[in-house]
């Protein structure tokens, strides 16, 4: 097997500082202590690449966007495109990752399956060994657009698999976690179309999310190691009621709540009486808010003796933490106790519930049988897996 692997170095990076998203915020995020996030999700899906297939043959990109990574995990990639080309201005060395765009990531793709001319016109430093049967992309939505646009423009068949490291990932066309990527590449035996959608990031820092269809891609199939795309939830109503109440129940307590982002626990937002930032983080401490649509350092900063985070799974991809909160850090989820909230309808549509932190050993702690509130009083267990 021959896989392209490329990296988007800056992929994910607002999540933790509250941007909800990179898309021309990369300056932003970093003047707020924003770290890259991406690389360590494409090392760790390549080292298990390298302990599941130790026999692929891997292209990549010049460095930021994966060949560093890839000879680190024990490859040497037959062939390097190098995607910045005269971009370089005789500068050595690679260039900063915040300088990568998406237009890199295309001419990327465009070298692996053989649409930039003789030498991909990206002034490769290897020749190609055969031509590539996948595209290993680490990166979000936005980077899923691109690779697919790439593979259309090319008219190219070559199935692509996203490593997830974006903020958002509303597409279908990622595995679960980096691990998942690399068994889901070492092991499919067929492809089927999926979609990839993304979002308008500004609407989406207003509160407004309107996943679009980009594109439908040629993916690897592996039925439990991807994801699903989004389903939306039934009333929540009754379940608000009651997990409000429990919440003015604590007052006087000190017990702070972490509340996450999404519709089901804004419905508790606004029935605890205050408007709602939808897609971020809210902390709320006796009666009244005490952070709203926080950061990562804001919420730990707000952090008491007692915390309970309450957070609810993403529509039919049942993440519970990885998708969509990365505000809610490995840091911040070990100082609290988890409790999930879900309507029934949206359980319905999910067979597990999902974590990917970041952090494999808090992965682990998390998986197994948990009670799901879906009502006012009622409750369902449900396995993460």
């Amino acid at each position: 097997m021959h896989v392209g692997v490329v990296v988007n170095p800056v992929a994910g990076m607002g999540g933790r500082v509250g941007l909800k998203g990179t898309d021309g915020k990369v300056a932003e995020a970093i003047a707020r202590g924003a770290e890259p996030r991406a690389p360590d999700r494409a090392r760790r899906m390549l080292d298990r690449l390298a302990t599941v297939a130790p026999e692929t043959t891997v292209s990549t990109a010049a460095d930021p966007m994966g060949e560093r990574l890839v000879r680190g995990a024990g490859f040497d990639p037959v062939r390097v495109v190098d995607p910045f080309g005269d971009d370089r201005n005789g500068v050595d060395g690679p260039p900063d990752p915040t300088e990568t765009t998406a237009e890199h990531t295309v001419r990327v793709v465009e070298a692996f399956v053989g649409s930039g001319g003789e030498d991909g016109g990206t002034g490769d430093v290897s020749p190609a060994a055969g031509p590539i049967d996948l595209v290993l992309f680490v990166g979000g939505d936005g980077t899923a657009t691109d690779v697919a646009a790439a593979l259309e423009a090319a008219g190219s068949e070559v199935p692509m698999l996203g490593v997830p490291a974006g903020v958002k990932v509303y597409s279908s066309v990622f595995a679960v976690s980096p691990e998942d990527a690399a068994e889901v590449a070492a092991t499919f035996s067929r492809t089927e179309r999926r979609e990839v959608m993304d979002i308008d990031e500004d609407a989406y820092r207003e509160g407004e999310v309107h996943p679009e269809l980009r594109a439908v891609a040629r993916v690897p199939v592996a039925d439990d190691l991807q994801s699903s795309k989004q389903t939306a939830s039934g009333t929540v109503e009754s379940l608000a009621e009651g997990v409000a109440e429990d919440i003015r129940a604590r007052e006087g307590e000190g017990v702070t709540f972490v509340l996450g982002p999404g519709s089901t626990v804004g419905a508790i937002k606004a029935e605890l009486g205050f408007e709602p930032s939808s897609i971020g983080v809210d902390v709320w401490r006796d009666g009244e808010v005490v952070v709203r649509d926080g950061t990562e350092r804001e919420i730990l900063d707000a952090l008491g003796e007692e915390n309970v985070v309450v957070v609810s799974p993403i529509g039919g991809q049942g993440f519970v933490f990885g998708r969509g909160n990365p505000q809610l850090s490995p840091a911040v989820i070990r100082r609290c106790d988890v409790r999930i909230v879900a309507s029934r309808a949206k359980l319905d549509g999910v067979r597990v519930l999902r974590v990917d932190t970041d952090d494999p050993e808090l992965d682990a702690e998390l998986a197994g049988w948990v009670r799901v509130r879906v009502g006012k009083f009622e409750t369902r267990m449900m396995r993460i897996a």
